[in-house]
């Protein structure tokens, strides 16, 4: 008995059905997708980390891009005067702590018109003080992901880095030219540093 001949339509279906267990196969054989770059990242490179790492940052270029407030912390080399924020970068919550520059009598200075003991609790200072202390130099700078966040995202958009040293947990990135050490654990990004470059060289 003769089969009947295929139909323009019976090839167009079975062209169909080939294309789809193609595009299929592809599907499961794909690599891994690249990492999305942090979106801010770049302008953050520019407007904070290299100056920061040139030593030339001051705290008003770092209040321009994150709103927040110091705060006074003893410690047993003399006070801290820190910057402290939080923010959302791309969506994304962060936290920032940047440390300023301050001479021996602006430590005393401070921790006199604080009232605070050598072994006191860090206390937030008067906003006014923000202002005045605009040039300040940022000596060092912190950010930590309020959220979990893929370090493949870093290497995305800053490129490998120089050295990495496994650390007791996790691994630590290094940068040495934007004076930036990363460290992470279980693939995920834990804490981000910004230090003056000869300080980074000097460890």
């Amino acid at each position: 008995m003769k089969l009947p001949p295929l139909r323009l339509q019976h090839g167009l279906l079975f062209a169909v059905v080939a294309l789809l267990f193609f595009a299929w196969g592809a599907w499961l054989v794909r690599g891994p997708q690249p990492a999305e770059p942090l979106p801010w990242l770049a302008e953050w490179q520019l407007q904070v980390f290299e100056p920061l790492a040139e030593e030339r940052l001051q705290l008003a270029e770092l209040r321009a891009l994150v709103a927040g407030e110091l705060w006074l912390q003893p410690h047993p080399d003399g006070a801290r005067l820190l910057y402290r924020g939080e923010w959302l970068a791309a969506g994304e919550p962060w936290r920032l702590e940047a440390e300023l520059a301050l001479s021996e009598a602006e430590r005393g200075s401070l921790m006199t018109a604080a009232g605070l003991a050598a072994d006191g609790a860090a206390q937030p200072l008067a906003d006014s003080l923000l202002a005045q202390l605009g040039r300040q130099a940022v000596v060092g700078l912190s950010l930590v992901p309020r959220q979990g966040l893929d370090v493949a995202r870093l290497a995305a958009s800053l490129g490998q880095p120089r050295l990495r040293l496994q650390l007791e947990a996790g691994e630590a990135w290094i940068y040495p030219r934007l004076g930036l050490s990363v460290h992470s654990e279980d693939e995920q990004l834990r804490l981000l540093q910004v230090v003056p470059r000869r300080a980074l060289r000097a460890h």
